[in-house]
């Protein structure tokens, strides 16, 4: 589960279990993202998900998935996150 907006909003609330790599990192810190896992990848609403599945698969990653309408549809379909910081 790959969270790629910013730390900022990665501390507000995300979902249990994610790892933050901000979408303008991900290129330098791929060695962070395993390549032998699927990948679910979101935002906040769907669209630096899409940048960022697309430099997975651009860099060889095969499982890759984007979640439509990021954390945003995530929690008005009533599924649990965590809110406030992780810290």
């Amino acid at each position: 589960l790959l969270d790629v907006r910013s730390v900022g909003e990665f501390e507000t609330e995300h979902i249990e279990g994610a790892v933050n790599i901000n979408v303008n990192e991900l290129i330098s810190r791929l060695d962070e993202v395993p390549r032998d896992e699927t990948i679910l990848v979101y935002c906040r609403s769907g669209s630096r998900s899409v940048t960022a599945s697309n430099i997975l698969v651009d860099a060889g990653y095969t499982d890759v998935y984007n979640m439509l309408g990021g954390i945003n549809k995530w929690k008005a379909a009533g599924y649990p996150y965590v809110s406030g910081s992780a810290s």
